[in-house]
């Protein structure tokens, strides 16, 4: 058996100070060795042979290099913990190489079922990390066979994102690899400028709806190059309301003032009536609109105007009025809607757009289950609908302009028009539909079906 003494590994430049640590027994197994640095607990395999060598030394060299903190403003960045990992696997192993030892021994025998249980399930975001997990190693060729076996179509987009971490990693040389000086965040040099590089780009493309097609696969290599743009998705991304919106009570308004056609009154203000209309309605009585609801896309295509949502907010207090806009790519965390009005209170700031749209589905769907009994719903809206990461969809179009046509939603295209949509009692008209966009094209090729 033998003796490993994790103390001894030195050199690191940062805060990571010498002490004791607490050495467990594991296997190669995969999964059953590991390197805790917040706890210095060291979990490795104590046999002599050559794959149990092999994998103390990738745990070891965890010690040398990896980040020692357990919470660290990292973790709330826009990027996922698990391609962080991943990602610091691959930096690791590429060092263990360089250094002269033979990965090509870390494999279990798991990885070819393991690749094709996670295509089987649909994991694309699992497949992309466990990649740059295994890759350069024995263990790459044994799941990518996995993944062959398990949708074959995978292939082209895998050995894309594995041609990108090959260029990163032959940009660097070892000693920037694997340097631990701190930069401004705490952190080794080598872990900002390689591991988290890479892991935002896994983290992007684990978001991104697996290229299946020439052109899918040509926009999927593009968003791996720096400045290149996130990959479509092909789904909304989740709804997350803005918490931290104060909002102050107002007395009820006299509601929006809407001119009915009545057959008396202080204004003729429909003379045509006189003669065409047997009732012969041709004076004006005003009345008040209360309630409705209104969705407002603050994309940056919609350019809304900070004063035309004052006069909003300020002369419909009494309905339910939503914003939204989602920043592509963003994490869980950050909010993309936000009320600003509700039924008698009105939101004291008002949130500026995120770019993008990427919630137009959840969003509809929310209002629709706020609606109280036939109460109007107007949807302010160029007609454009988009995934999480901003790209126009039309599965997701048909789904939004499917909500639109159910439930009667009235689209208009800017805040002046929201008065009219939500005073008036007649449906919308098909005839405006093509001034909206995608979503206006769909809903006529789903009246002429």
């Amino acid at each position: 058996m033998a003796s490993v003494f994790p103390e001894l590994v030195t050199g690191r430049e940062d805060d990571f100070g010498a002490g004791s640590w607490n050495v467990e027994s594991g296997s190669t197994l995969r999964g059953d060795a590991s390197c805790n640095l917040s706890d210095r607990i060291l979990r490795v395999p104590l046999g002599r042979d050559a794959t149990s060598r092999v994998v103390r030394a990738h745990e070891l060299a965890h010690i040398r290099v990896s980040p020692h903190v357990r919470e660290h403003e990292m973790w709330r960045l826009d990027v996922e913990p698990r391609a962080i990992e991943c990602a610091e696997e691959l930096r690791v192993n590429s060092l263990l190489s360089r250094l002269g030892f033979d990965v090509s021994l870390l494999r279990d025998g798991s990885e070819k079922s393991g690749g094709r249980r996670i295509a089987e399930a649909g994991d694309w975001s699992e497949a992309v990390c466990f990649l740059m997990a295994v890759l350069g190693t024995g263990a790459e060729k044994e799941f990518l066979s996995g993944v062959r076996q398990g949708d074959s179509t995978w292939l082209p987009g895998l050995r894309a994102l594995r041609k990108r971490a090959h260029q990163l990693l032959d940009s660097f040389e070892t000693s920037r690899l694997g340097a631990t000086r701190c930069d401004e965040e705490g952190l080794g040099r080598g872990f900002t400028e390689f591991t988290m590089v890479l892991a935002r780009i896994l983290t992007q493309s684990m978001a991104a709806r697996p290229p299946t097609n020439t052109e899918d696969l040509r926009r999927f290599r593009r968003s791996l190059e720096p400045g290149g743009r996130r990959p479509a998705t092909g789904r909304f991304a989740g709804l997350r309301f803005d918490e931290g919106i104060i909002m102050s009570s107002r007395p009820r308004s006299p509601g929006l003032r809407h001119a009915r056609a009545s057959v008396s009154g202080t204004v003729l203000r429909y003379p045509n009536r006189l003669l065409i209309d047997e009732q012969r309605r041709a004076f004006a009585q005003w009345r008040g609109v209360h309630g409705g609801i209104v969705i407002i896309d603050q994309s940056g295509s919609m350019d809304i105007d900070d004063l035309a949502m004052a006069s909003l907010l300020r002369h419909a207090p009494n309905a339910l009025v939503v914003g939204y806009s989602h920043r592509p790519g963003s994490s869980d965390s950050s909010a993309n809607a936000w009320v600003l009005a509700n039924r008698g209170a009105v939101a004291q700031r008002c949130p500026a757009g995120n770019v993008g749209n990427g919630v137009d589905g959840p969003v509809l769907e929310w209002a629709i289950g706020q609606r109280r009994g036939s109460e109007p719903i107007v949807w302010v809206t160029d007609g454009q609908v988009t995934d999480s990461h901003d790209h126009p969809d039309e599965r997701l179009t048909a789904v939004c302009a499917d909500l639109v046509r159910q439930h009667r939603i009235r689209l208009v295209s800017e805040l002046g028009g929201v008065h009219r949509a939500l005073a008036t009692t007649t449906s919308p008209k098909a005839s405006t539909w093509a001034d909206f966009g995608r979503v206006g094209r769909r809903l006529l090729e789903m009246k002429g079906n």
